[in-house]
């Protein structure tokens, strides 16, 4: 075999270079819009007083989930700025925020066209599997070949990464909807998009807000990896560290990392089901309501 070889590397490189060099606009564009988009997310997290946003954090986990999150979202965020690694935290919030909006305006309608159509099913499932067992620093040669250094490879290489859970459990939730359920729909006179809107993504909200939580956590991983790139925030942070040896540094922004995983995982995941978490705020107001109304049972019917 000496002297046989596949220059398959050569060939990616090659129409990199080409697509880079064909699609220069397009890229200045969307260099353009996503720097402005994290860059601006990014300074209105930072020029907010930290307690004033750790408040809303607080109670923003007590009104999906409990208000054990709320003290314990304060509690740790306390412990990031106690670390002088707020900014850091905020910054990498940012870059993932952004880069799992666009995965999720990207994923929802694949996952909806993969489960109304076998064939797209069948040509995207070797591209979601694809991504996912590529190892995510390959993901940043592409990034960092389009868009150089920064904010922006950083959440093009995130977005990618993050892409494939949503499109996969966008599906999941839409073909484990009832069938009986939607040839009622059919029986009806409703349209496919009416049962696809009102029986169909309702019922699979739960699988498709699990997908969610998958592209946040996915994302915030990845942003830490996106560091490699330029991209400021605690990914940088653990990249500086590792690079210099320095315990201290790296440990901090590892754990602030992790606490703002576990307060968007909990969020997130209540989101999915909210009836299931009746201490949150919701689910007070919620019982509180139901108490109020009077049930049929109960209303005296009308004097003939």
């Amino acid at each position: 075999m000496d002297g046989f070889r596949i220059p398959l590397g050569g060939w990616v490189a090659d129409a990199l270079d080409w697509f880079k060099g064909a699609f220069k606009w397009l890229l200045d564009f969307v260099t353009l819009v996503v720097g402005w988009l994290v860059e601006g997310l990014a300074d209105v997290l930072v020029a907010i007083p930290f307690a004033a946003l750790i408040l809303v954090f607080a109670l923003l986990g007590w009104l999906v989930r409990s208000w054990q999150l709320a003290v314990g979202t304060a509690v740790t965020m306390l412990l990031i700025v106690a670390m002088d690694q707020w900014e850091n935290a905020m910054l990498t919030l940012a870059l993932v925020l952004v880069a799992a909006v666009i995965a999720v305006i990207i994923a929802v309608p694949l996952g909806i066209l993969a489960a109304r159509s076998d064939r797209f099913s069948a040509v995207i499932r070797p591209v979601l599997d694809f991504m996912q067992t590529m190892p995510s620093l390959v993901y940043l040669i592409p990034a960092v070949v389009f868009f150089s250094v920064g904010f922006v490879p950083g959440v093009f290489a995130t977005l990618l990464f993050s892409l494939p859970p949503g499109v996969r459990f966008t599906e999941l939730g839409i073909r484990g909807v009832d069938s009986e359920t939607v040839e009622a729909g059919q029986a009806f006179g409703a349209t496919p998009g009416k049962i696809l809107r009102g029986i169909q993504l309702p019922l699979a909200t739960p699988t498709i807000m699990a997908g969610i939580n998958q592209v946040i956590m996915l994302a915030l991983s990845m942003a830490v990896v996106a560091g490699m790139a330029g991209a400021n925030g605690l990914g940088k942070e653990v990249v500086s560290a590792l690079s210099t040896l320095n315990i201290a540094k790296g440990v901090e922004a590892g754990l602030s990392v992790v606490i703002l995983a576990v307060f968007l995982d909990r969020v997130t995941a209540a989101l999915g089901n909210p009836a299931e978490y009746k201490s949150s705020l919701l689910g007070v107001l919620r019982k509180q309501r139901n108490e109020r109304t009077p049930s049929p049972a109960s209303v005296p019917a009308a004097a003939h």
